[in-house]
C-alpha cells in the first residue's frame, strides 16, 4: 500500500508543503518511512456548530487542522496517532449524510465526507492503516474511547436536572466523562481522569457519583476488602470553584473563504478534483 511511497521525493515534498502551511506552530511531520497518503477536507461537527477542517492522513497519524487560506495556510494542527483510533460509520438522516465517528481515549468527534464514495475512501485508508500500524507495533485494538460531545445546538436545557434553561447568561457546559450538555449547577465536580488529562476535570453529577463509587470499590479490592480511606476527594475527584473553560477547537478560525470540497489519496490512484494542484 505504501511501499513504494516512502523515502521518495515526492512524498517528502508533500509532507514538507504540509509543514510550510502549518508554519512554526505546527510540530514537524517529516519521519523516516512516514508517508503522506492523502488529503482534503471534512466537515467535523464542532461544539457549536459544523465545520470545515483540512485533514492529512499519513501511513501512522492522521492530521487536522483549520483553515485559513485554503492550500496555503493551516492553524491548530492536531494529531492523532493511528494506533489510537477507532471509526464508527454512522447512518443516514436526511440532513446529516456521509458521516462517521472518530474515537479515541483523548478525544471523539464526527466528520462527514462530501459524497458517500470519499466517506467510503476516507474510512477504507484509515482503517488499513490502523490495522497495519497495530500489526506493527503488537498492540490490541483501542477499547477505551473519549464520549463525543453532546453539540450545544442539541439542547436549550441541561441534560441531567432537565430544568435549567440556556440564555445568553446561563452557559452551557459539557461534561467530559459522558459529553452531556450540562448547566454550572450540574457540573460542580471535578474528577481525574487521567487518559484526558493530569488535572481534575468538570464532570457532570450522575457521572462524579459514579467515578467515585468505582474509585472507592478499586481502593476497597486493594486494601483486601478494608474500608477505603478518605472522601471522595482523596479518591482524585471534588468540587472546584474554579472554572475550567469548555474547550473544543469551535473557538479556531471558521475557515472561511476558497476551500476544496474533494480530496486526494496518492496510493491509489483514487483523486477527486485538482487538490494541490
Amino acid at each position: 500500500m505504501v511501499e513504494y511511497l516512502a523515502n521518495t521525493e515526492i512524498n517528502s515534498q508533500r509532507i514538507a508543503e504540509v509543514e510550510s502551511c502549518f508554519g512554526a506552530s505546527g510540530q514537524p511531520l517529516a519521519l523516516p518511512g512516514r508517508v503522506l497518503l492523502g488529503e482534503g477536507v471534512l466537515t467535523k461537527e464542532c461544539r457549536k456548530k459544523a465545520k470545515p477542517r483540512i485533514f492529512f492522513l499519513f501511513s501512522d497519524i492522521l492530521v487536522y487542522g483549520s483553515i485559513v487560506l485554503s492550500k496555503r495556510k493551516y492553524r491548530s494542527q492536531h494529531i492523532i496517532p493511528l494506533e489510537e483510533v477507532t471509526l464508527e460509520p454512522l447512518p443516514e438522516t436526511l440532513r446529516a449524510k456521509n458521516r462517521w465517528m472518530i474515537r479515541t481515549a483523548k478525544k471523539s468527534f464526527v466528520v462527514s465526507a462530501a459524497s458517500a464514495t470519499e466517506r467510503q475512501e476516507w474510512i477504507s485508508h484509515i482503517e488499513e492503516c490502523v490495522r497495519r500500524q497495530l500489526l506493527a507495533t503488537g498492540r490490541a485494538p483501542s477499547t477505551e474511547h473519549a464520549a463525543p460531545w453532546i453539540p450545544d445546538k442539541a439542547t436549550d436545557i441541561c441534560m441531567r436536572c432537565t430544568q435549567t434553561r440556556f440564555s445568553a447568561l446561563t452557559r452551557r457546559h459539557h461534561c467530559r466523562q459522558c459529553g452531556f450538555v450540562v448547566c454550572a449547577e450540574c457540573s460542580r465536580a471535578r474528577f481525574l481522569l487521567p487518559r484526558l488529562s493530569p488535572k481534575p476535570l468538570r464532570v457532570c453529577s450522575l457521572c462524579y457519583r459514579e467515578l467515585a463509587a468505582q474509585k472507592r470499590r478499586e481502593e476497597e479490592e486493594e486494601e483486601g476488602g478494608a474500608q477505603s480511606a478518605g472522601s471522595p476527594a482523596r479518591a482524585g475527584c471534588g468540587a472546584s470553584s474554579g472554572d475550567d473553560e469548555d474547550s473544543d477547537d469551535d473557538r479556531e478560525g471558521s475557515g472561511d473563504g476558497d476551500w476544496p470540497s474533494r480530496v486526494r489519496f496518492y496510493d491509489s490512484g483514487v483523486s477527486w478534483s485538482s487538490f494541490h494542484s
